[in-house]
């Protein structure tokens, strides 16, 4: 396309061109011409017309002379700058405005034929061999008591004509080669607004096909093409962002199986060859239980996120008591809180909250959430879990008062894997796939997610829920 589609353009613009070119002069000269003798005759007609129903016809009643019909014939050929005949239906030629009278001398005009005008009042060509050259000839009839008597016959020399055609033709020669000039304006027009951005685009689409996802290019403009253009750049951008997401991906996931996968098998090796004398084998193998329990954690997680992200995700949706759920999730860290001497204060709206989720996946992300408070909080401090309405809409807020998240990791918290320097001290065992777990499961609802938080102060996770109807009804 980007060679073939601008010859084809070219061509057709000198195609175009040509056919002009060949229709303005095999045509327009015989079509201007016609019409400048038809106009010219018109006019001269009405001239003939008049003349044979007054001088002329007065000659014939005896009422004009000779004498005086000829001087004002002779004033109108000068004006008319043609030849004005009488001449009878025998040939005769009783008057003629380019030579004197005389009555003495007959002059016949041969093979005089009035009806050589084939219906017309006009014709073109040597008037009976009278002339060399094509002159035009109208004819007018000069009746008397019902009978004709004669004709008046205007003969015109074709030059002027001629050179008025020539006039009209060299506009049309100047206007066709404007034409021409303003249509290479438009090819140039082309050229820069269509042509140049079809060829950054389709140099672009190679590039990407080629695999260089990271190739950017601009087209300036505001039309359908800088829309392609910024769709294709931004399509190229996201694919090249997945494939950088997949490769993080994939090292992640590498990463935090090999770590755990080279314990133990350094631990069950030292034990085999007699490193780790046998008094010892008990605590080992309970460091090597505790890594295939992060293997179990891992590998659970990415089979949870694979569900989520998959196309058309089911969530089982139904009306229950949020409150409940958020009590049952604080009473099951009750165990480790105790250890770390944490407390979780509940703030409910309500002794009951029904709102329209799917329970499970809902609890999910409150365990996760209270899970990662929990890790990041410090000893002897407190974590809030609070809800309250809004615009038909359940608001949870999980606070902590722990070590915060840098403000240039807050954007960061959702991807995959992704683990804070701050935090990689605290989560040891952690995947770095709750919050995005939580973030998908919010996603699949149709609702939102934020975060609040301030380094060294600690973070807020505030999730919204729907209302179930019937509770909405009753409030």
């Amino acid at each position: 396309m980007k060679k073939t589609l601008y010859l084809k353009f070219v061509l057709a613009y000198f195609i175009f061109f040509m056919f002009g070119f060949i229709i303005v002069t095999t045509f327009v000269p015989s079509m201007t011409k016609e019409q400048l003798v038809r106009e010219k005759a018109e006019n001269l007609y009405s001239e003939a017309m008049l003349i044979a129903q007054s001088y002329a016809s007065g000659l014939y009643t005896s009422e004009n002379s000779l004498e005086e019909v000829k001087a004002q014939l002779d004033a109108l050929a000068v004006y008319l700058d043609s030849s004005i005949r009488i001449i009878n239906p025998s040939g005769r030629l009783v008057l003629d405005t380019e030579t004197p009278i005389n009555v003495e001398d007959v002059v016949m005009i041969e093979n005089f034929d009035p009806t050589v005008t084939r219906g017309s009042y006009y014709t073109v060509d040597h008037f009976f061999e009278n002339y060399e050259f094509d002159v035009l000839s109208v004819f007018a009839p000069i009746t008397s008591d019902y009978k004709v008597k004669g004709y008046v016959v205007i003969i015109c020399d074709m030059t002027t004509i001629e050179a008025s055609s020539n006039n009209l033709l060299s506009i049309s020669y100047i206007t066709m080669v404007i034409l021409f000039l303003l249509s290479g304006i438009i090819l140039i027009f082309f050229t820069e607004m269509v042509y140049m951005p079809l060829r950054k685009i389709t140099y672009a689409t190679e590039q990407y096909a080629s695999g260089n996802m990271h190739y950017e290019f601009q087209v300036d403009s505001e039309d359908e093409i800088g829309y392609l253009a910024a769709c294709l750049n931004y399509m190229a951008s996201e694919i090249a962002r997945a494939e950088d997401d997949q490769k993080k991906f994939v090292a992640n996931v590498s990463h935090d199986f090999r770590s755990p996968l080279t314990s133990i098998h350094g631990y069950l090796e030292a034990m085999l060859d007699g490193t780790i004398p046998p008094e010892l084998h008990e605590k080992y193998l309970n460091i090597v239980l505790n890594e295939t329990d992060r293997l179990t954690k891992l590998t659970n997680s990415l089979l949870v996120l694979n569900n989520l992200n998959t196309k058309g995700i089911l969530l089982d949706k139904s009306d229950f008591d949020i409150n409940q759920v958020i009590r049952r999730t604080a009473a099951a860290f009750e165990g480790t809180c105790r250890a770390k001497t944490l407390a979780i204060e509940v703030v409910l709206t309500g002794d009951e909250m029904f709102v329209h989720a799917d329970m499970d996946k809902i609890q999910r992300v409150l365990y996760n959430l209270t899970d990662n408070a929990i890790k990041f909080s410090h000893h002897d401090s407190v974590i809030k879990i609070e809800t309250y309405e809004k615009n038909n809409k359940l608001f949870i807020s999980i606070k902590d008062t722990g070590i915060g998240i840098p403000k240039d990791d807050l954007k960061l918290i959702w991807d995959r894997f992704y683990k804070s320097d701050l935090s990689r001290g605290k989560d040891k065992k952690g995947t770095g796939l709750g919050l995005s777990i939580v973030k998908e499961i919010i996603n699949a609802h149709n609702e939102n997610i934020n975060v609040i938080s301030t380094e060294g102060v600690g973070s807020e996770f505030i999730f919204s829920l729907p209302l179930a109807e019937d509770y909405d009804e009753d409030i």
